[in-house]
């Protein structure tokens, strides 16, 4: 019954790899085919997206930093926001992060070029947030750091 069990997680393992690379795939197709079109502006996909300067990026080996994930991000822009997602317990990334650039028009770069790329020996999965929420940690030390400014005023 262990093995069993191991086989159906290593099954499960598969498929979410499977989706995800399908997933790559499927943005890679809808971007091919926008390019030979001629599509741009509000009939581009990427044009939903215009409202949000962040990316996410998926797949990414945990051995990178968020030096690391920024030097292979910032070729496509100007990254004012980096949010590699670490274990609470270890500190060690989970393999993803969310990203914000400058200008919204880097993330339709990012999106194009970076999806599906490998990154660090791995095929990373880049894709556009509609609606990214940082964690009320990061707006309580935003906001305090602002407060400490005010009063050195």
């Amino acid at each position: 019954s262990s093995s069993s069990s191991s086989s159906s997680s290593v099954l499960v393992l598969v498929l979410v790899l499977m989706n995800a690379l399908t997933q790559v795939r499927n943005t890679q197709r809808i971007s091919r085919e926008e390019v030979v079109r001629g599509t741009s502006g509000h009939a581009s996909w990427h044009d939903q997206y215009k409202a949000s300067a962040y990316v996410y990026a998926g797949g990414l080996s945990f051995d990178l930093t968020e030096g690391d994930v920024l030097a292979v991000f910032s070729q496509y822009g100007e990254v004012v926001d980096v949010n590699l997602v670490r274990s609470k317990d270890t500190g060690k990334s989970k393999g993803f992060a969310f990203l914000c650039y400058e200008d919204q028009r880097s993330t339709v770069l990012a999106v194009d070029n970076l999806n599906g790329a490998k990154v660090a020996g791995r095929i990373v999965r880049v894709e556009h947030v509609q609606d990214y929420k940082k964690k009320k940690l990061e707006e309580e030390e935003e906001g305090l750091g602002e407060e400490e400014e005010e009063e050195g005023l």
